[in-house]
């Protein structure tokens, strides 16, 4: 499993009875998480003494419940320095602002930083200069990780407000001067027409949710549109790629399905080396592990 357990400022503190109680920052948050099928005893003091509650609601969505939450506030998170020799014990920090907002949403998925850490060593290590295509882009997790490693990074989302936002947390950690482009466009059209145009990019980052809608309303459906967008993405490689990421947070889509889109897509073409598996946050409570979707990786090492 791609294990993210180097978060001091975030912590899954414990999982019971389709919730998990989560720790951003100093502010203890209750969210619901579908993969929590169990039911053990809530013992910790923080079930009782927390500062917001996500309650779903049994016709679809939900609400959030407030008790002692900013409106906003900060979380930070070091990435892995390379394992090189001669590298710093620690790589750069990143600095989000968070806030609750629509389907129990806080601005970041705290689980990606494992992925993060993978492909920041990747471009610190390169040697060259690295352009990377971030899809789906979100608030901007992996397009900071990139800039940081010193990448010149395409943003694209196509939401208004998720793209200003990731500007935000770009300027919270000091890369606002990074080369940057922000994009707010449906993402498989933006593909298209890099296509068209004739760009190369020498990574591509891929976090599609499994439904959605586009600025226009076009509608985005995984397992249908997902394939299809990797094979376009497989056109704007250059001639020298260094990664590919792929991630899923939808049931019943194994690491071993985007495995095998990346070997069709990708490594036939390049060679060069694939994995796939769970993405996890260990749990403080019981010491195990809680999956969060799954990912897949090529490198051309």
């Amino acid at each position: 499993m791609f294990l993210a357990d180097r978060w001091q400022d975030y912590e899954v503190l414990d999982a019971s009875g389709g919730e998990k109680l989560e720790r951003f920052g100093r502010f203890v948050l209750i969210r619901p998480d579908p993969q929590v099928i169990w039911q053990t005893p809530r013992e910790r003091k923080e079930w009782k003494k927390l500062n917001a509650h996500y309650h779903r609601s049994d016709k679809g969505g939900g609400s959030w419940e407030f008790f002692d939450l900013p409106e906003q506030w900060e979380i930070r998170y070091r990435l892995a320095a390379p394992q090189k020799e001669g590298a710093p014990e620690n790589g750069d920090m990143l600095r989000f602002h968070l806030k609750p907002f629509s389907f129990k949403h806080t601005g970041i998925f705290p689980e990606q930083a494992v992925n993060w850490d993978w492909f920041y060593g990747l471009i610190k290590n390169a040697g060259r200069p690295v352009r990377v295509l971030n899809l789906f882009a979100y608030t901007g997790g992996a397009t900071l990780a990139a800039l940081a490693a010193g990448a010149s990074v395409t943003h694209v989302d196509a939401s208004k407000g998720m793209v200003g936002w990731a500007k935000e947390n770009a300027a919270l950690s000091g890369l606002a001067d990074r080369p940057v482009r922000w994009i707010v466009d449906d993402c498989q059209k933006f593909v298209e027409r890099e296509i068209r145009r004739g760009n190369h990019y020498d990574a591509v980052i891929m976090d599609p949710p499994s439904y959605g809608r586009g600025p226009k309303g076009e509608i985005w459906k995984l397992e249908d549109a997902f394939h299809p967008l990797l094979k376009g993405c497989a056109l704007l490689l250059s001639d020298d790629p260094l990664f590919v990421l792929l991630n899923s947070y939808t049931t019943g889509f194994a690491p071993s399905v985007l495995s095998y889109m990346l070997g069709v897509e990708v490594q036939k073409k390049y060679g060069g080396v694939l994995s796939a598996d769970e993405v996890g946050l260990p749990v403080t409570e019981t010491g195990l592990t809680l999956p969060c979707g799954s990912s897949g990786r090529w490198e051309k090492r």
